[in-house]
């Protein structure tokens, strides 16, 4: 399976004519595509699918996604233990690891 999962864009830069992002899944940093949200900035959550991000998220959706995905056990499934870390991070409170 295939999941689109929320993360949280640190960087933006133009890299060989496209719009890319350094987007965090609490701890585990990919370089996405931006090319589909070019008005996505830094701070701001998005959607990111096989590499690109195909829509920006509320800081609150991307939590509840994130906690849901959790509970079913797909993001350990599906990527291991740094996005299962995401969403607990996420759903700490400000400053605290879990």
């Amino acid at each position: 399976m295939c999941l689109a999962v929320p993360g949280r864009v640190l960087r933006t830069a133009e890299v060989d004519g496209a719009l890319m992002a350094e987007v965090d899944f609490g701890g585990v940093r990919k370089e996405v595509c931006l090319q589909y949200v070019p008005d996505a900035a830094v701070g701001e959550y998005v959607v990111v699918h096989v590499g690109f991000a195909i829509q920006r998220l509320d800081e609150a959706s991307a939590r509840e996604t994130l906690a849901t995905f959790e509970r079913l056990g797909l993001l350990e499934e599906e990527f291991g233990d740094g996005f299962a870390l995401a969403a607990r991070q996420l759903d700490a409170p400000e400053g605290a690891e879990r």
